[in-house]
């Protein structure tokens, strides 16, 4: 068993060889692959895919560099797309406030809606965060007053005090291919001593494609080398991590138990 719990399999790079990008992903041991929908125009071709493909789940939600153009996706918009039964989380959503290519008050306003909606669907919230951590923690913990909902900080990049106040709130902490990166110090030392009952692994495909496929367009099969590197750091059997955190994966977005 091994999860790819965050790819784009309908951006530019894997869509052309979809189907290519999915076998090699299944040669390497990939058992379940979450699709993440980023802009509401690519909602439509997410779903299909998880729709005709069964090892591939979808989530519906609006990128915090996308806030400014999805005034009009409030909850409700969410809520009655995420109804489908394919659709096991709402995100990505978030805060970034490193690119400023949406207004922060509109990113938060975003962010907001998305776990108004993951409360009322009772999934998970898939959470982007770069350089926002104080915002970030405070608008789900403000969510937490109103109600318990669960989710993941998805290509955790964050510090080793927002890790453990993500913990604190009972969210899980995806890590992705940064972790190979030779100047990943401060990420590779939060993600050693990660509780392995909360951890997941993601690829972002198709970026940040992990050692040894640096330069390659990122995709789900390389989560296989991801899963490798983190055992290793983690002076854990590697075989043991791929399954704890599939396990994980389908603990946390339990929709993709239905049948």
């Amino acid at each position: 068993m091994l999860a790819d719990s965050h790819c784009h399999l309908n951006y530019k790079g894997l869509v052309e060889e979809q189907q290519a990008v999915l076998e090699r992903a299944r040669a390497r041991g990939v058992t379940a692959m979450l699709n993440i929908a980023t802009r509401e125009s690519e909602w439509d071709a997410v779903l299909a895919t998880a729709e005709r493909e069964p090892d591939v789940w979808a989530t519906v939600g609006i990128h915090p560099h996308e806030a400014d153009a999805h005034p009009h996706v409030d909850t409700a918009k969410l809520v009655a797309r995420g109804q489908h039964p394919r659709v096991v989380g709402v995100g990505e959503s978030g805060l970034d406030y490193h690119y400023e290519h949406s207004d922060r008050a509109r990113q938060q306003a975003s962010f907001r809606a998305h776990i108004a909606a993951a409360r009322a669907l009772q999934v998970p919230i898939v959470v982007h965060t770069r350089d926002a951590e104080d915002d970030t923690l405070a608008i789900l913990r403000e969510g937490m007053e109103e109600g318990s909902f669960t989710g993941v900080i998805h290509c955790f990049t964050a510090s080793g005090i927002f890790a453990d106040a993500a913990l604190q709130l009972g969210l899980f902490i995806s890590v992705s291919g940064i972790v190979t990166f030779r100047n990943a110090t401060d990420l590779q030392q939060t993600a050693a001593r990660l509780p392995r009952e909360r951890l997941l692994i993601e690829t972002d495909a198709p970026f940040l494609a992990p050692v040894p496929n640096r330069g390659k367009p990122g995709e789900p099969a390389f989560v296989a080398d991801t899963a490798a590197f983190l055992a290793n750091l983690r002076g854990e059997e590697v075989e043991d991590l791929r399954s704890y955190t599939a396990h994980n994966f389908h603990h946390l977005f339990s929709k993709t138990l239905s049948r």
